[in-house]
């Protein structure tokens, strides 16, 4: 049983390093193996896979992982240091923070969701259309872009959610309107080293329109060089985020969000240190391992910006 078992994982082996592919399913599935191969070598990047698996497990496992009700207070328990019963303590309102932590990945990995298919897809039309084209179409969208890049996402996102109102749907809205301007330029830049390729030319004499070319041709090749930025951006998407939720312009209470839980806890700082400190290092530590997956993914996807 073993040998069989032995020989059908050989095999499987050989069809997807094969350097003759029969299909472009399995060139497709060969070089995803041959990527993902290369990933697992970056120990760092495991790592950061590891802490972001975490994170997506606490968010579909919440209700069954959390001990307690996150937003149910109980005041005759408030301000606990760690305990047996509470692992990492309760807040002023006697609320376990070890369930407000696992619910607060779910908006964590919510805000983060929804700002990558909002602003990655916006930036890579944006930009490959302004590559594409050239001329007076890629002064306009790149002097738009230059004015979004001219202010810190912070500050312009502030601006946005001050303008917006408070409120996580608007802080989401306000990160995506800051963090679309650096897929245009990588999208841009793609854009036109490909535009004058062969295959390119060739499908144009085909009949194929501009719209064509763009959706069809050219995004497919820019794919790659800004999944590895938006997962660079992620850790600054969520810190971005638990600004705005320190600040009290993200999430509102009772809504059990890290930034907003590090505001709620600074007046216990000296005194009650777990109330802000815990959910500070849940933040340090899923931005570090966004990172670090996303430096394992450069090197990957697009080792020219590795070197």
């Amino acid at each position: 049983m073993q040998t069989v078992t032995k020989q059908n994982s050989g095999g499987l082996r050989q069809w997807l390093t094969s350097n003759t592919p029969q299909s472009r399913f399995q060139a497709r599935c060969g070089r995803a193996w041959l990527a993902w191969t290369k990933l697992t070598e970056n120990h760092l990047a495991m790592i950061g896979l590891g802490i972001v698996l975490v994170l997506i497990i606490l968010t579909i496992f919440a209700p069954v992982i959390a001990p307690y009700n996150p937003v149910a207070a109980d005041l005759g328990n408030r301000i606990q240091p760690p305990s047996a019963a509470h692992w990492f303590g309760t807040d002023q309102l006697g609320r376990d923070i070890l369930s407000r932590l696992i619910y607060g990945a779910q908006y964590t990995l919510m805000i983060v969701a929804l700002v990558t298919i909002t602003a990655a897809p916006v930036g890579l039309l944006i930009g490959t259309v302004a590559g594409y084209f050239g001329g007076w179409v890629d002064s306009v969208l790149m002097r738009i872009t230059d004015i979004f890049l001219a202010f810190p996402k912070l500050i312009l996102a502030l601006a946005f959610v001050s303008a917006l109102g408070p409120g996580l749907e608007n802080a989401v809205l306000a990160i995506a309107l800051t963090a679309w301007p650096p897929y245009a330029r990588i999208a841009r830049a793609e854009t036109i080293t490909v535009r004058k390729s062969d295959y390119i030319d060739a499908a144009r004499l085909q009949g194929v329109s501009s719209s064509g070319l763009i959706l069809g041709h050219i995004m497919p090749m820019c794919i790659s060089s800004v999944v590895v930025r938006v997962t660079l951006d992620m850790a600054g998407m969520i810190l971005i985020a638990a600004g705005l939720g320190f600040l009290g312009l993200g999430a509102q209470p009772p809504t059990p969000e890290w930034g907003a839980m590090v505001s709620e806890g600074r007046q216990f700082l000296l005194e009650q240190w777990w109330v802000s400190t815990v959910p500070g290092l849940a933040i340090f530590v899923v931005s570090l391992g966004f990172n670090l997956l996303g430096d394992g993914l450069r090197d990957v996807l697009d080792p020219r910006g590795g070197d």
